[in-house]
């Protein structure tokens, strides 16, 4: 290599440059890693916050669902409570006017069955 001539200037000294790019390549490797690495987390974090919802409306539907259930079970199916008697109270008769009519009390019909004719009978 010939020898650079002086110019009154800085003397030029060749440097070796191999050491610089080697180390400016291992910095954008670790650059492409890293930003790799962040992506990869990034999908993770969204993978599980859709996992949430999803779970969360699927738990939500399950619980409607069985409490839809046990209304329906319990309102027309056969778990329905039988209806059981209860006692009504008698009305108390109420003050009337002077000179009103009374109401009186009238006998409540008997069912019975009519009686029976002891011979046939025929016609005249």
């Amino acid at each position: 290599m010939p020898e650079a001539r002086p110019t009154g200037k800085a003397r030029e000294v060749p440097v070796a440059t191999g050491a610089g790019k080697k180390q400016s390549r291992e910095e954008k490797e670790r650059a492409r890693v890293y930003q790799a690495r962040q992506e990869f987390h990034d999908g993770l974090i969204a993978r599980r916050r859709r996992d949430n919802v999803i779970a969360g409306v699927a738990g939500g539907l399950l619980i409607l669902a069985i409490v839809g259930a046990q209304v329906a079970y319990v309102t027309v199916g056969p778990g329905t409570p039988v209806p059981s008697p209860t006692a009504t109270s008698t009305p108390t008769p109420e003050e009337t006017l002077p000179g009103a009519p009374q109401p009186t009390e009238a006998p409540a019909p008997q069912e019975s069955a009519p009686a029976a004719t002891p011979e046939p009978t025929t016609a005249p």
